[in-house]
């Protein structure tokens, strides 16, 4: 065996002992005396769980405040168990919390908290997206009126759209505001936009068939048939509104016609 293959080897030990609370030291980690121990080991990895649930946590503030503090810091300790970061920045840990949950027995009960969750980390993604300009409603006026079915249109890297049954985006937005789920009816669907518009994130409801509109737009298809997708998925869409809530919300940085 290579040194090189023998480094690999002792780092994916010592990964791997990381994630099983009743692992053993790996090999490798001594004291000053040059024996094995196990206590240093223990109290590293201590500090690794630790720092990985307050990342979770400061990740997914409304999921961990609808379940209470102890719940989620035991619950994200059986996640990191199975989902260690890929990458060394903690704001980008917990892609897969959503899916997580899904099939996390006991939070069966609260059949909302995965798509809180999508929608929690929605705005994560977009408070760090990069800095790009938003779309100008000027630049749409100088399409031609006869063409502008046919403009497409390329999505600000901030924008995301969640759909869900639940009230997501109610729900989301009341406990980031101090409040809980009181007046919010839990039996109404919401599609919920995520977007930046300089550097302050913001969760909007969608109208009628508004998240068919902009999927289709964020998808690239012209205007004309994201325009038609929408109508035949809501009769009261109305396109004028929606052009000019998109553009608000600043879920575009750029338009062009095919044949540009």
């Amino acid at each position: 065996m290579s040194a090189s293959q023998a480094d690999t080897n002792i780092a994916l030990d010592f990964s791997a002992a990381l994630r099983r609370a009743d692992a053993s030291a790996p090999f490798g980690v001594v004291g000053p005396d040059r024996k094995p121990s196990t206590k240093r080991f223990n109290v590293y990895r201590n500090n690794v769980s630790a720092s990985l649930i307050e990342a979770l946590g400061d990740n997914f503030p409304v999921v961990k405040m609808l379940v209470g503090d102890e719940f989620f810091d035991a619950m994200a300790q059986v996640f990191h168990r199975a989902n260690y970061p890929k990458e060394p920045m903690l704001f980008r840990y917990g892609a897969a919390f959503p899916g997580f949950l899904e099939h996390f027995e006991p939070v069966k009960d609260v059949p909302y908290l995965p798509d809180v969750a999508r929608l929690e980390w929605a705005w994560l993604q977009a408070f760090h997206a990069a800095d790009v300009e938003a779309l100008d409603g000027a630049v749409l006026a100088r399409f031609d009126p006869q063409i502008l079915h046919e403009v497409t249109f390329h999505a600000h890297p901030a924008a995301a759209i969640v759909s869900s049954r639940w009230p997501v985006a109610s729900i989301v937005s009341s406990h980031r505001q101090g409040g809980d789920l009181s007046g919010i009816d839990m039996g109404s669907a919401e599609q919920a936009l995520v977007a930046r518009r300089d550097v302050v994130v913001e969760i909007r409801t969608l109208p009628p068939g508004g998240s068919v509109f902009l999927e289709a737009l964020i998808a690239g298809e012209p205007l004309g048939v994201a325009a038609q997708k929408a109508s035949g998925d809501a009769p009261e869409f109305d396109l004028a509104s929606n052009i000019a809530g998109m553009l608000e919300a600043a879920v575009f940085a750029g338009a062009k016609h095919p044949a540009a």
